[in-house]
């Protein structure tokens, strides 16, 4: 045995005697009534099999450590404090990298058996052009007669902007494409032409996209700032931009209200944020339109308040877009479910344009659904933005919701 070995071999030879004798030291305390704290260390070092009587007494033991009602176990562990301990890590060590720790998702993923089984599978659909292959019309789509097949909902673009769009869905119901999600450079395009001139007839397959998919984003960890133009529009006294759910009495900017330029750069400075978004950053809106959804009518499709809150909404347009793609930011996000104002005084005729000029024009993601409440109730303007989207071959988006760490007074 070489001896570099031999020495790596005595060192871990003596650990494993030391933690013999240690484990001998605990069982023989615990025999002797020495503390209860060590018999739970005593356990780590025995195959014995516990008993009826011991696991009737496990709820009292974590009863005893984090509440009666508690749910969350060594989450609660999880203080922040020991947040800003672990982001010490990442001090004066040189550049910082952000690692995917998640098996690549796709078709027919290994799964434990079962029945119903577990089973993931994945079609594209499609909307604004003729895709090539295996493609069928969604009136006549059924995946048990059409497994292997992708869906076209319709060949031909929507409004003068002609904008098309992919989207994936799972044959016995979802989407990624739901609720908070991060749109993807696939998702949108402008006729044939995806972000950095792919072609949707070159990438459509019916089981996800070639190209552009959610394998290529990875997670990331960056700096994020909140534009709270619900606060903006308070503090200025703005009431007429502004009305009151009736769901729960909050304020909500107005269903058609265009954020402008002006109100991005005047909450930045009611905020005291002095650096706007740059290369890298995530740029959020609060709007408050998360306030119109009625989860007490989520079972009923003409509940009046959801059927609003997906009918319109508040956002930005195309020269708020085009200068946060021109700051290179990574994300733009809001509250709402689309980011985009759908006023047609503004937009006229147009169809999202918004999305095609972050999206297909300048490759930046766009987050819908991102709830900002509680940010903007701790004044926590500037913030580390993580998430860690779906990882899955040829996905349109993902709906796996971002976080937020903000150190707080």
């Amino acid at each position: 045995m070489r001896p570099d070995f031999m020495r790596a071999h005595l060192h871990s030879r003596r650990e494993v005697l030391g933690l013999t004798a240690k484990a001998a030291a605990v069982t023989a305390a615990v025999s002797a009534g020495i503390g209860t704290s060590s018999a739970a260390a005593a356990e780590e070092f025995t195959d014995r099999m516990f008993t009826p009587d011991e696991v009737a007494g496990w709820a009292e033991r974590t009863a005893r450590r984090y509440g009666r009602d508690d749910q969350r176990g060594t989450w609660n562990e999880v203080t922040g404090e020991r947040t800003r301990q672990a982001l010490r890590l990442l001090e004066g060590r040189g550049p910082v990298r952000t690692y995917n720790l998640g098996e690549l998702m796709q078709d027919n993923f290994p799964a434990f058996a079962g029945e119903p089984p577990r089973v993931l599978r994945q079609r594209l659909t499609v909307f604004g052009y003729q895709p090539k292959g295996d493609f069928v019309p969604a009136a006549n789509y059924d995946p048990r007669t059409h497994p292997e097949s992708g869906i076209l909902q319709s060949p031909t673009p929507l409004g003068p902007n002609t904008i098309s769009f992919h989207e994936e869905r799972f044959p016995h119901g979802g989407t990624y494409q739901i609720a908070t999600q991060l749109d993807n450079l696939g998702h949108v395009g402008v006729g044939e032409t995806y972000y950095n001139g792919h072609r949707g007839p070159d990438i459509a397959a019916p089981r996800g996209l070639r190209k552009l998919g959610n394998e290529h984003l990875g997670p990331i960890v960056t700096r994020g700032v909140l534009y709270d133009i619900v606060g903006l529009k308070l503090a200025q006294g703005s009431r007429s931009d502004l009305f009151r759910s009736p769901v729960n009495g909050e304020w909500v900017l107005r269903d058609n209200y265009r954020i402008t330029l002006d109100d991005m750069r005047d909450a930045l400075r009611r905020q005291g944020v002095r650096r706007e978004p740059g290369p890298g950053d995530v740029a959020l809106f609060r709007t408050g339109w998360t306030h119109l959804l009625n989860r007490a009518g989520f079972d009923d499709p003409q509940d009046p308040h959801n059927r609003r809150y997906i009918t319109t909404e508040p956002g930005i347009y195309l020269r708020e877009a085009r200068y946060l793609a021109s700051r290179r930011v990574a994300v733009v996000g809001s509250d709402t479910w689309g980011l985009e104002v759908l006023d047609p005084a503004v937009t006229g005729q147009n169809v999202f344009p918004v999305h095609q000029v972050l999206l297909t024009q300048h490759g930046v993601r766009i987050g819908e659904g991102v709830r900002t409440e509680a940010l903007a109730a701790d004044e926590a303007f500037e913030f580390v933005y993580l998430v860690t989207p779906q990882f899955h071959t040829g996905s349109t988006a993902s709906n796996t919701p971002p976080a937020a760490m903000a150190a707080r007074p």
